[in-house]
């Protein structure tokens, strides 16, 4: 199945994501609904734990969610985890890391909760806790990182992509520039795995969960650690997984099993990761690089025609690299919520976000499936 088959054939595509037949959904950005294909592989997972140990219909499939998982984040499958959600995954970094007196870490205190609270808690332990300033809203530059950073910075934390402004950060030309100082880095990915090209070559740490771009379940999901670190990130979470049982035998010493299973403390979310298999089987088959070009296009238009209705449009002229596949409006006067609730009257599903000032935003987050026509009709309605 190809991109152009999806927009192109409507018995496909209505096959393939049962959502569009009674709704435009516009909220990737939140928690999306779930591709026939999903569903179907939950449902058979189910369906097989009914005859049996559940486990033993799904044990042998865990490589393969690992060897996903490493295709799409371009690392090695002993550099996978299978933790579930993305606030657990962060939380296993900021409260596994040794941190020393004088150590900084550098933070957006403007991102999602997910990736701001593991990291304040990391002030009960005498760790200096920066908070990144920028120009606009989740407009995070790699020139602003740069100048936030000293020789006693120990860590930065950000999100691949920010989850009201849809501006990406550069993962490459800010990972580069950490590495080369001894800075390590940690990526909230969630806002772009199977959206855009999301690699790891110059990340450290990286947590996604599947429920957004990925299009699969909630709390199925993947944390990244680079293998040279593995010695120095240690759990706070044990159990017979993740340490050492040999016929589930508890041993005097505790010893971590090798490689990122050290972070499974026990038993994995089965029918969560038979979805996540499925999900990330899916964009592979369609290609996240086609992914990333369809959600940049419809963006293209989508931008003007919105400033056009007299929207102003965060990060309106962001540069094609900083671009993700949120579009967040608002207008003085217009009671966001009421529009909002006036596009769901009318079957389209969209956001309403909020930033610290309380200022509201229509939040845009079309997924490749979704076609211009559907679009239009918001524009109509706006």
């Amino acid at each position: 199945m190809t991109l152009p088959e999806i927009l192109t054939n409507e018995e496909l595509r209505r096959h393939e994501f049962p959502v569009v037949k009674d709704r435009t959904f516009l909220a990737h950005a939140g928690v999306c609904p779930l591709p026939r294909r999903v569903a179907d592989a939950i449902a058979e997972c189910a369906r097989q734990g009914t005859l049996g140990d559940q486990e033993a219909f799904m044990l042998h499939r865990l490589e393969e969610a690992r060897n996903l998982a490493s295709r799409l984040l371009n690392c090695q499958t002993e550099e996978v985890a299978l933790v579930g959600p993305t606030s657990l995954g962060l939380s296993l970094v900021a409260s596994g890391l040794n941190f020393r007196k004088g150590d900084n870490i550098l933070i957006y205190h403007d991102d999602y909760p997910s990736n701001v609270y593991p990291w304040m808690a990391l002030a009960e332990k005498g760790v200096q806790v920066r908070l990144l300033n920028t120009r606009g809203l989740g407009a995070i530059r790699t020139i602003d990182v740069m100048g936030q950073v000293d020789e006693n910075t120990r860590l930065v934390a950000l999100a691949s992509c920010h989850f009201i402004s849809g501006f990406r950060v550069e993962i490459a030309a800010i990972g580069k520039y950490l590495r080369e100082r001894g800075i390590l880095f940690c990526l909230d990915a969630i806002q772009t795995l199977g959206a855009f090209l999301t690699t790891v070559e110059h990340v450290d740490f990286l947590a996604a969960d599947a429920h957004k771009w990925l299009l699969g379940p909630c709390g199925a999901g993947v944390l990244y650690v680079r293998r040279e670190l593995q010695e120095k990130l240690n759990p706070p979470l044990y159990g017979w997984h993740n340490v050492r049982s040999p016929n589930f035998v508890a041993q005097e010493q505790i010893v971590f099993r090798s490689g990122a299973v050290k972070y499974e403390a026990g038993t994995q979310n089965l029918l969560g990761l038979v979805g996540l298999i499925a999900s990330m089987e899916l964009a592979l088959e369609i290609g996240v690089a086609n992914i990333a070009a369809e959600l940049l296009r419809k963006r293209a238009w989508l931008v003007p025609a919105l400033s056009a209705k007299g929207f102003t449009v965060l990060n309106a002229e962001v540069k094609p690299e900083n671009a993700g596949g949120i579009v967040s409006i608002f207008q003085p006067g217009q009671d966001l919520a009421a529009l909002t609730q006036k596009l769901s009257d009318a079957g389209i599903v969209a956001s309403l976000r909020t930033d610290r000032k309380g200022q509201n935003y229509l939040r845009l987050s079309p997924h490749f499936y979704n076609t211009d026509a559907e679009l239009q009709r918001v524009l109509e309605l706006l």
